[in-house]
């Protein structure tokens, strides 16, 4: 399938922006678009909310909070044609695992699937030669938790 394709079956997930439902086309030269740097970070802010929301059981918020995930990868993806679609479709079933342990009301499953989720992150940022941008799952409510800011260990 072509990469639009993959784009416009991504859409239909449910996962589609305001942006990305209005018109695929390149925006022109007098539309707003937001900076890769300041969708990923909208991304990182949606990842330790849905991670406080689900410890807290909040499953409400937690759907809220997933839909918006999505909605910030299907926006970077639509908006920036050097990331890969492979890099976020492969974050899928992960999304989906979520999903479906918010729907279950399932503190242990999230937990596994929020994780795998991660690591998802942190594969498509080393396929993009980003490997120094590393998420993790949050260990504490403080901002910016879910992130590892001390540089890795050189192979």
């Amino acid at each position: 399938m072509k990469p639009r394709g993959w784009m416009l079956a991504l859409a239909g997930l449910g996962a589609a922006t305001a942006v990305a439902a209005q018109d695929l086309r390149s925006p022109s030269a007098d539309q707003y678009v937001p900076r890769l740097g300041d969708i990923m970070s909208a991304a990182q802010t949606r990842h330790q909310k849905l991670w406080l929301a689900g410890k807290a059981q909040n499953w409400e918020l937690s759907a809220y909070e997933l839909h918006q995930l999505r909605a910030n990868l299907v926006e970077a993806a639509v908006l920036y044609s050097g990331i890969p679609v492979s890099n976020v479709t492969t974050l899928e079933p992960s999304l989906q695992s979520l999903s479906d342990a918010i729907a279950a009301k399932d503190g242990r499953k999230f937990a596994k699937a929020l994780g795998g989720l991660t690591e998802g992150c942190n594969a498509c940022h080393r396929s993009m030669g980003r490997s120094f941008v590393v998420m993790k799952v949050p260990s504490d409510p403080q901002p910016f938790a879910n992130q590892q800011f001390a540089p890795q260990a050189k192979p």
